[in-house]
């Protein structure tokens, strides 16, 4: 079967009584997934060092550090702000305690956390950069995880060089991005 999450989907759509949402993205995810590089298993690993990762960072500094853990190929990104740096370190090992993880690009920062604005205005650089990459039609957009953090992006993939660049010029010349950040795995 081509999409079996597409069938998992509309069986469970079916059994919600809401076929017509369910079935869009049944078939939306099982088209991203055909053209993903990562397998299944690799995504699923990559979800759950988020989750693992996002937890015991939590339980430990929650109200003294604004962390995000964004994982694509069991590469973790580590991006957001800690009070000092013992416990941008600390944070670091948490995630690297977390099995299955091969690498992590510690990119916290020593400071107070950032505001909703802040928060905002990188939402907002983050959305435009995948539509100018949509737009681009240079690569798979979905091949490319777009991260922003005080107006620095971060570029995660399984990528050609060739795709990375791409990548970075689109990114480098969005409106309000401060910085670039390669954090690509290279496939040639």
């Amino acid at each position: 079967m081509r999409y079996p999450f597409a069938f998992l989907f509309v069986v469970l759509g079916l059994l919600q009584g809401c076929v017509a949402p369910v079935v869009a993205a049944g078939v939306g995810a099982g088209a991203m997934m055909s053209s993903d590089r990562r397998t299944t298993g690799t995504m699923v690993e990559d979800d759950t060092i988020e989750s693992k990762a996002q937890k015991r960072i939590d339980e430990k500094y929650k109200d003294t550090a604004h962390v995000s853990v964004t994982t694509f190929n069991r590469f973790a990104l580590v991006t957001g702000t800690a009070a000092d740096e013992n416990a941008k370190m600390d944070i670091e090992r948490i995630v690297g305690s977390i099995p299955n993880v091969k690498g992590i690009a510690n990119e916290l920062v020593v400071g107070s956390a950032s505001g909703f604005v802040a928060n905002s205005a990188d939402s907002r650089i983050t959305g435009n950069v995948k539509l100018r990459f949509v737009n681009s039609a240079k690569f798979k957009a979905d091949h490319v995880k777009v991260v922003t953090e005080s107006g620095v992006v971060y570029l995660m993939g399984l990528v050609t060089r060739a795709e990375a660049d791409a990548a970075s010029d689109i990114a480098s010349t969005t409106a309000n991005v401060a910085k670039v950040v390669r954090v690509f795995e290279y496939i040639d």
